[in-house]
């Protein structure tokens, strides 16, 4: 039998590297993830087409520049506020905050700057404006379902019913 490889409507899982042009990793998941290959659309498109065709076991590395990946900083994604108008639990750096933004939308927001009584939140993603390496290890292909098809996220489900013996 054929090893698998990546292609359309196949869930593959993988676990990834992020690290910046000198090599510094910025984030690193060791937990396995899955995407349907060329229809989940939470995948970068470059990374979509670096997987294509590769099989369990293999290590691709894809650069991708601001524009393919995390975008420039956008200021209109920032807010601020006085400080007394933010619950105590979100006036630390760092701290994470979700609102709803005017379309009803979810937007997490980190807290990037406290100065003078007034708190900043910024909802850029933490990649933005920068050149980052993905470094993915792919663990395991498989068949995708008709209902993961259809939603374009993987599910569990198997294509094909098994058959009984």
């Amino acid at each position: 039998m054929a090893e698998e490889r990546v292609e359309k409507n196949k869930i593959v899982t993988f676990v990834y590297t992020i690290t910046d042009e000198a090599g510094e990793v910025l984030e690193q998941s060791d937990i396995p993830h899955d995407y349907l290959h060329d229809q989940d659309e939470r995948m970068f498109p470059r990374v979509i087409q670096a997987l294509e065709g590769h099989q369990v076991g293999d290590v691709v590395k894809v650069t991708l520049t601001p524009e393919e990946g995390f975008g420039h900083y956008d200021p209109g994604l920032t807010f601020s506020d006085d400080m007394k108008n933010v619950p105590r639990e979100y006036q630390r750096l760092g701290a994470e905050a979700t609102f709803n933004d005017a379309a009803g939308e979810s937007v997490t927001m980190r807290v990037t700057r406290i100065e003078d009584g007034r708190i900043e939140f910024d909802g850029n993603p933490p990649f933005v404006g920068k050149t980052v390496v993905f470094i993915i290890n792919i663990l395991g292909i498989r068949d995708a379902s008709e209902q993961g098809i259809g939603t374009g996220q993987p599910t569990d489900a198997p294509t094909q019913k098994p058959t009984l013996n």
